[in-house]
């Protein structure tokens, strides 16, 4: 019995694959072979989401996570923290669901965790927010890029195309205010490599659309999914650099950011090395190794945003490759 009722939780909870689709969302089509890539991102992510809460024991959750092939495995426990942090903030849901994965094999794959807890934000009613765990006080801004990402995905003509921004926006966990718009955009950027099917000359098109002041982290987000899902050669990439002109650097960043997840998780795939070759002109250990060479060993001073100080250590190492920085 308490099989068929997790089975049901996992139907009435997960989203359907049709919502992946490119077609469905509207997303641009730049070829066959980057929608069935996007397409399966999607897919992966859902099925994470599904494995976990459909899963009796976080362990077991963790065997099918395990199943799913290297390229993809990182969006699959996405979508499984995505699960387990609704489960967790729902009532009767009790709350350590999450923690159990992080505790385990989810440990590796936390930075796809804490971004998996912004698409459950997303979701739920804002009074359950406070139901959230979200200890780690630099890693928590992450959840911010989750909410980005599924807004732009799911509401992209307001998110992309009107380029809305949500005043006031109740960020429950301590930190200064005016960098949650910011941490929201590089979700926001991120999505838009979906949305625009992995064409670098389309996305750039949509990032230019912007007020210059909100170019950089749409730029860095771009750079992150441009690294981390790929879709696109190496001409594609060199163009999409020379695209961004002053913001290289973020985008560097963004794909520095990228490569120390894969890493992390042992998740290095060939597109990984030509992405942070072209991106940030070093092997993917290397621009993980930025990444750890430059995290800060503070947290949120005042208006001081700790995330964007290690963001803006990580792309100061990027200027020598073109562009003006932050």
């Amino acid at each position: 019995m308490a099989g068929y009722l997790r089975a049901i939780r996992r139907r009435i909870l997960t989203p359907s694959n049709e919502d992946t689709k490119l077609s469905t969302r509207g997303f641009r089509i730049k070829n066959d072979e980057s929608r069935e890539l996007l397409e399966t991102v999607g897919a992966t992510f859902l099925a994470g989401f599904g494995h976990a809460v459909e899963a009796k024991t976080t362990n077991d959750a963790e065997a099918r996570l395990e199943e799913i092939p290297t390229r993809f495995r990182g969006f699959a426990y996405e979508g499984a923290a995505m699960g387990l942090t609704i489960l967790d903030a729902l009532p009767m849901g009790g709350s350590r669901r999450l923690a159990g994965l992080l505790a385990g094999e989810g440990h590796d794959h936390i930075y796809m965790a804490y971004v998996g807890m912004g698409w459950a934000m997303a979701r739920l009613p804002r009074f359950r927010w406070s139901k959230v765990q979200a200890p780690d006080p630099l890693l928590r801004w992450f959840a911010l890029d989750g909410y980005g990402f599924h807004q732009a995905y799911f509401k992209t003509d307001r998110y992309v195309h009107q380029q809305y921004r949500e005043p006031h926006f109740p960020w429950p966990f301590e930190g200064p205010a005016s960098y949650v718009d910011r941490a929201i955009d590089q979700g926001v950027g991120r999505a838009m490599w979906f949305v625009g099917g992995t064409d670098p000359d389309y996305v750039a098109d949509m990032i230019e659309k912007f007020d210059a002041s909100r170019r950089a982290d749409l730029y860095s987000g771009a750079g992150l999914a441009a690294t981390y899902a790929g879709g696109v050669d190496e001409d594609e990439l060199r163009r999409f650099a020379k695209r961004a002109g002053p913001h290289r650097p973020e985008v560097a960043q963004g794909s520095a950011f990228a490569a120390k997840a894969r890493v992390r998780a042992g998740l290095v795939v060939p597109h990984t090395h030509l992405a942070t070759e072209v991106l940030c002109g070093m092997t993917p250990e290397q621009a993980a190794r930025v990444c750890d060479e430059t995290r800060p060993d503070f947290g949120d001073q005042g208006e001081l945003t700790a995330h964007d100080v290690w963001r803006q250590r990580i792309a100061e190492q990027f200027v020598p490759l073109g562009g003006a920085g932050r």
